[in-house]
């Protein structure tokens, strides 16, 4: 039997569309997948920024640590709610279940990213506007992605460094308490025994701020990872629009040849077709521009406000680090502290 996680989702609104204030309802992880294929659907090409989901085997890894009155479960609820503000009005649309998500955990879903990835930037598409924003800020969004993805690099071998640390210091603490209980002198061991349970609660603070550097940091680079993935998709949408756009320009001009060498030839049965099909391409070329103007006041309205909510966003969860890391450190200093006088009192 395949085992799943179930999330229950609960709900406060005032919104008038709704007939109750609280609800709830359970969801699968392909739930969340299906809403977000949904949404990138109708809004993707619009040029909106579409959070990403998380990697399945991360949702699966965090489920036991993340619970309902977890800080970092409302913390990252908050965070992806200030990056839907335009998206609201399609929550309450019916959620299509994504299928063969197997295929989109672990070391395969990040493959076929990196794939993506690859192959986009391997387009050629290349905009001759005279608006260099969008290429500056492009240039940006992958430099900011790479080092990004350094530093995760950095802060993943920093939490398994502490998870190995913690592992050593209960190693340590146990040794103690065995060389305690064996030896004669009554200060000496009473010294040995004092320093195994502080190595105990050593161990309690490594788990602690291994946690905090996974959920606090870790987490934040990642999500940050995917979303700079999701801007750059909507400058490359901008640049797809473009190309559309130009290529309709091209088949049109095309078409007015094809006008030209008619009426040079003198046939007037083809002749009609041909000017149908010129109105038709002018329409279309009519349409493109205007998709392409307005998705570039969606891209600049997007990044601005992306730019904004993330220099905010790191500047919360960073000092929530640092908070973190001080008050680990104080407990530090207060358990050896309390040790000294016993290590003092050995004669």
């Amino acid at each position: 039997m395949n085992a799943y996680m179930a999330y229950k989702v609960s709900t406060r609104t005032t919104l008038p569309m709704f007939r109750n204030r609280t609800f709830s309802v359970w969801r699968r992880f392909s739930d969340f997948l299906g809403l977000y294929e949904k949404l990138s659907v109708k809004h993707s090409l619009n040029g909106c920024i579409i959070p990403p989901p998380p990697e399945k085997s991360v949702v699966g890894m965090t489920k036991v640590k993340v619970g309902k009155d977890d800080s970092s479960s409302a913390d990252f609820v908050e965070r992806r709610r200030h990056l839907l503000p335009l998206l609201y009005s399609d929550f309450a649309c019916t959620l299509p279940r994504a299928v063969g998500t197997h295929t989109l955990s672990g070391a395969g879903f990040l493959k076929m990213i990196n794939r993506a990835s690859d192959a986009v930037s391997k387009m050629t598409i290349k905009i001759s506007d005279s608006d260099a924003w969008f290429d500056n800020k492009l240039q940006e969004v992958e430099s900011e992605e790479l080092q990004l993805r350094k530093l995760h690099a950095v802060v993943d071998s920093l939490v398994n460094h502490r998870k190995e640390l913690c592992g050593n210091t209960a190693v340590f603490a146990k040794s103690m308490a065995m060389l305690g209980n064996s030896e004669d002198n009554t200060a000496l061991s009473r010294a040995l025994s004092q320093l195994a349970e502080v190595e105990d609660k050593m161990e309690t603070l490594h788990q602690e701020q291994a946690a905090s550097d996974f959920f606090i940091l870790a987490e934040l680079l990642a999500d940050y990872i995917r979303l700079l993935g999701a801007v750059r998709g909507c400058f490359e949408q901008r640049m797809k629009t473009w190309q559309r756009w130009q290529e309709a320009q091209s088949t049109l001009q095309k078409k007015r040849e094809v006008e030209a060498k008619l009426l040079w030839a003198n046939k007037p049965d083809k002749l009609q077709q041909a000017k149908e099909e010129i109105t038709e391409w002018e329409g279309k070329v009519t349409q493109y521009e205007r998709d392409f103007d307005r998705i570039s006041v969606t891209v600049r309205k997007e990044f601005l406000r992306f730019e904004k909510e993330k220099s905010n966003d790191f500047k919360s969860q960073i000092v929530k680090y640092l908070e973190s890391l001080l008050q680990s450190q104080q407990r530090h200093v207060k358990f050896w502290e309390a040790f000294l006088p016993e290590a003092k009192a050995i004669a």
